[in-house]
């Protein structure tokens, strides 16, 4: 059973995540690369929030190999690379994820390796 951390002497979360989540002993762990809002038709959505969804949609193809879902995630790396794309970004983790929720940081970047692409998404999953 995962443990999840919410010290009282710290200030509460902002958003939908947990501060920590602690991994028991025997569970088997999946880290997943950081994946883009591409299609394997190579089709790029110009949308925050549909790029978002196939970064997740990756992700669960990938732990589907090891037997895992996205209900397994345990921490999550999101990336966007600005403000504005923000809120398309956790309304999508949020109606994917309930509480508690993994651990999560999201950062603004400055880029990613093509222009056109603004959402990228790593987590680490255990099962």
């Amino acid at each position: 059973m995962l443990k999840y951390l919410a010290p009282k002497t710290i200030k509460p979360p902002f958003a939908r995540y947990s501060h920590g989540v602690e991994i028991p002993a025997g569970k088997r762990l999946v880290l997943c690369s950081g994946q883009l809002g591409i299609g394997a038709d190579d089709q790029v959505p110009e949308d925050a929030g549909a790029q978002t969804e196939l970064c997740f949609k990756n992700i669960a193809a990938i732990l589907s190999e090891a037997g895992l879902t996205l209900n397994d995630t345990v921490r999550i790396n999101a990336f966007v690379t600005g403000r504005e794309h923000l809120q398309a970004y956790m309304d999508v983790r949020n109606r994917l994820f309930s509480d508690p929720a993994p651990a999560s940081t999201l950062m603004i970047v400055s880029g990613f390796a093509r222009p056109e692409f603004k959402v990228e998404v790593e987590v680490l999953a255990a099962g």
